[in-house]
């Protein structure tokens, strides 16, 4: 069921207001099981807060707005009617981690005379809120949304730092988590959502944003003990800075955040609430409050596995020519690719100039020759971008403008585009992600993003498959070292991302890696790279992260070396019918199930602290069932690379036993017999 409650027109808000009660405050609505409450106060501003099971979760917290239409600059008002209800529904998204999604929630809406509504949900997992006008042409100078916690609790706070161009709020949304209290928060620094706090009791409470389109994404600072968002300010002027001359850096801000053109309901401001960790690995929250698909027909989208070639460095053995950036590498790749039943390449960067998209382009490499060697084998081509060339040197291309580039490729027969270096979420870009992947739907072109996390374009235009704003692999090819090993925990961050960066989609991490290594032995090696933990801790990844457009890392000629990981890998899809969450702690380990038709896939990762598990197997039908399981070798702790492949009869009366290595992992795919 679609909800459509929520129209923007004019005309449905005045149907709705003549509906609403005169307020009376403090108002308060509860999730449909009882346990989460949000109540509503107001005096000089608006104020909610949330209770879970009676324990106090967000203290009173403010929300408002400063806009201006010409010289006047106005508040959000005073809250003058409110009216509550209920919904109860159900989408479908065959794109993701389950085929329907619930959505049931209580509301309330606060009718204020500023011509703003404030929409309240609670959901049993959460509450959130935003903010609805009618209002036409104006300017945001400033969004006020708090978020005040009880006590000092301990928070995972993914702080904003490798500044692109050396602009403040330039940077590629890939931080690992600092875990400190919040009042030891960095008062100066910029942290990016979602952001866990950890509460009284084992409860959970994680900050994000949902719903992002034609507005900035919200950051957060500390202010006293309270968390306040951050916006980027609106790019006046800019220049090629940056990473590479890749991006687009401003140079010249506004003293306003965004434009607004027409009546519109700007972001959610939500709090997921948990008291068992594992919930979140199956938490719905983003996908609930991102735009409903606009999209008609969603046959032509394939979602895939990819072979890359940059991490690996198209380091392959073994052929008669020279590897590297041009036409005989990604013929082989195609080969290899459709051997092992993946369903496309990427080209990376290096195949165009960084000008334009149809000119300056690399004379070693024959795009029609390959992308039409891939239809022989059934593999499609994927090619790079950055940002800056896919708008054409126009950071407000229109969608319009984008088309002319997009329908020379899919023309050709090339299957979609990776866009990178976006680094930024002011208006203007989150305005072009929702161009682009409007232009590339046009001509059934699939989107991959870089240097931005999820915003809910994914579910507006499901060809945006990926995203990667994450610590993914390409870290480890840099990776300082010390005297006791690597300088960041990747196994730790490995088991802390599917609780809080995969809660706003999925993420291009590219695992995969055939050279894997324990704390002591690994080292950064751009040419020749490994990774932190096991084999199996790699294989878990392609069940564990949400990703329709999963990679395959490392080198063909590794993967054929290592052809039973290879084939264990190709059999894991990249979207399922069902996921169930097993058990898990944040930072510690995860354990989780999914339903591909009537295949399970299930998988265990752990930091770097060995464990034991009992997995117990209820999800599961009646009947008798295999499965193959693919673990951590008895010497995976002194060799990391040693797993093993068993297979064993099980029932849903089963409890598996499961051992992690350090920095291990587990996988298995369980069929009907």
């Amino acid at each position: 069921m679609k909800n459509r409650l929520f129209s923007l027109s004019c005309a449905f808000f005045a149907i709705l207001l003549t509906h609403a009660a005169p307020l009376s405050l403090p108002v308060s609505i509860t999730s449909p099981d009882g346990r989460l409450k949000v109540t509503v106060n107001a005096s000089e501003t608006v104020t909610w807060q949330i209770t879970y099971d009676g324990q106090q979760v967000l203290l009173p917290s403010a929300i408002g707005i400063e806009w201006s239409q010409g010289k006047d600059t106005n508040d959000l008002g005073l809250a003058g009617k409110c009216k509550p209800g209920e919904h109860n529904g159900s989408f479908q998204n065959r794109f993701y981690k389950k085929e329907t999604v619930s959505d049931s929630y209580r509301y309330l809406l606060l009718y204020t005379n500023r011509h703003f509504t404030i929409e309240i949900r609670a959901y049993n997992d959460g509450a959130a809120y935003r903010l609805l006008t009618n209002n036409k042409r104006f300017t945001v100078k400033k969004e006020l949304a708090e978020f005040a916690f009880p006590g000092d609790p301990k928070a995972f706070i993914p702080y904003v730092n490798d500044l692109r161009g050396g602009e403040r709020y330039s940077f590629s949304f890939e931080s690992y988590y600092d875990e400190q209290p919040l009042s030891q928060m960095f008062s100066d620094s910029l942290a990016i959502t979602p952001f866990a706090v950890c509460l009284d009791g084992g409860l959970k409470a994680v900050v994000m944003d949902c719903g992002v389109e034609n507005y900035p994404g919200m950051m957060l600072l500390k202010n006293g003990k309270t968390l306040k968002a951050d916006f980027a300010p609106y790019p006046l002027e800019q220049d090629v800075l940056g990473f590479g001359g890749l991006n687009y850096t401003p140079t010249k801000r506004a003293d306003f955040i965004a434009k607004i053109e027409k009546p519109c309901a700007l972001p959610w401001r939500a709090v997921v609430v948990t008291k068992r960790d594992a919930d979140l690995l199956n938490c719905d929250m983003a996908q609930r409050l991102a735009p409903e698909c606009r999209l008609k027909d969603t046959s032509w989208i394939r979602p895939g596995k990819v072979a890359w070639d940059w991490w690996n460095n198209t380091n392959i053995t073994g052929v008669p020519f020279r590897s590297g950036m041009n036409t005989d590498t990604y013929l082989y790749y195609i080969d290899f690719a459709a051997k092992n039943h993946l369903e496309y390449i990427i080209i990376d960067e290096g195949w165009s100039g960084r000008e334009s998209l149809v000119e300056q382009l690399n004379p070693e490499i024959d795009i029609p020759r390959i992308v039409s060697h891939g239809q022989e084998k059934g593999v499609g081509v994927i090619l790079w971008s950055s940002w800056r060339n896919m708008v054409g040197n126009n950071p407000d291309a229109t969608v319009a403008d984008l088309e002319p580039v997009m329908k020379h490729y899919a023309d050709m027969g090339v299957k979609g585009f990776k866009v990178d270096f976006f680094d930024r979420d002011d208006q203007p870009v989150i305005r072009s992600s929702y161009r682009i992947a409007e232009a590339a739907a046009r001509h059934h072109l699939l989107v991959d993003y870089h240097g931005l996390k999820p915003s809910g374009v994914q579910r507006a235009f499901p060809n945006v498959v990926n995203f990667e704003g994450v610590k993914g692999m390409e870290n480890s090819k840099w990776e300082p070292r010390n005297d006791k090993g690597p300088v960041h925990d990747q196994p730790r961050y490995d088991v802390s991302i599917p609780y809080l960066r995969m809660l706003c989609g999925p993420l291009d991490y590219t695992p995969g890696a055939m050279v894997n290594a324990m704390r002591s032995q690994f080292f950064g090696n751009n040419d020749h790279p490994m990774s932190q933990g096991t084999r199996a801790h790699q294989v878990a990844m392609y069940v564990t992260f949400e990703a329709p457009l999963q990679m395959l890392a490392d080198s063909p000629s590794k993967y054929i070396k290592e052809q039973e990981t290879t084939d264990f890998i190709a059999q894991i899809p990249t979207t399922f019918d069902e996921t169930v969450a097993l058990d898990g702690a944040l930072g510690e380990y995860t354990a989780i199930a999914r339903r591909k038709g009537s295949v399970w896939y299930v998988a265990c990762m752990t930091n770097w602290t060995p464990r034991d598990l009992q997995l117990p197997l209820t999800f599961l039908g009646s009947g008798n069932y295999e499965a193959a399981v693919f673990a951590d070798g008895v010497n995976a702790e002194k060799e990391a690379t040693d797993y093993t492949l068993t297979r064993q009869a099980v029932t849903a009366s089963a409890t598996l036993p499961v051992h992690l290595a350090a920095g291990g992992g587990w996988a298995a795919i369980i069929r009907s017999k």
